[in-house]
């Protein structure tokens, strides 16, 4: 909840900064010389890429919320008890550990998303924010080519894949959200 109250503070202020940066835009623009237009232009410029920054993380943070309570309710969803040093990060080498079973798991069902979604959880346990991105980016695509796949965890057995695209390339990169790596680069 305070994570939610911290996103709706911080897009909030964006949008002010983004209408009072916007405004500053068109009163360039309205002062008509050509200096003036093309820094308005210039100055407009920013908002919209904010504008559209906010919306795309928006629509990244609601659907990965969607496949959180999927998961859940199939009673899927990782379970937060991981050792945390005393000032609350979660340990290294638990970390680690659960990261090499979620590496595990996925490279025996590559193309089920709730294997990703548990990797995207375990590398952000581990501090590797860009990878666990494109793993939940990669459950969320997963996904979104299967709408049908089923929801209960009595219909999934847990040794087959529901259909989706696999990558192209014969052996994608290590940091490629198709081929696990270790979070610590090792």
């Amino acid at each position: 909840m305070r994570a939610k109250i911290t996103y709706f503070i911080t897009a909030a202020v964006l949008v002010f900064y983004f209408v009072l940066v916007g405004s500053r835009g068109l009163m360039l623009i309205r002062h008509g010389t050509p200096v003036t237009v093309t820094f308005g232009v210039a100055v407009l410029i920013l908002p919209v890429i904010g504008v559209w920054f906010l919306w795309k993380n928006t629509q990244f943070v609601r659907r990965a919320n969607a496949l959180a309570a999927e998961l859940d309710a199939e009673g899927g969803l990782p379970v937060d008890d991981l050792p945390r040093t005393p000032s609350g990060r979660i340990e290294r080498d638990a970390a680690d550990a659960v990261f090499t079973k979620r590496r595990e798991e996925t490279e025996d069902a590559p193309d089920d998303w709730r294997t990703w979604f548990r990797l995207a959880v375990a590398y952000q346990d581990a501090r590797d924010t860009p990878r666990a991105r494109k793993a939940m980016q990669r459950a969320i695509a997963l996904r979104k080519a299967d709408p049908s796949a089923p929801s209960s965890p009595s219909d999934h057995p847990a040794s087959s894949s529901p259909s989706a695209p696999s990558p192209s390339s014969g052996e994608p990169a290590p940091s490629s959200p198709a081929a696990p790596s270790s979070p610590s680069g090792a």
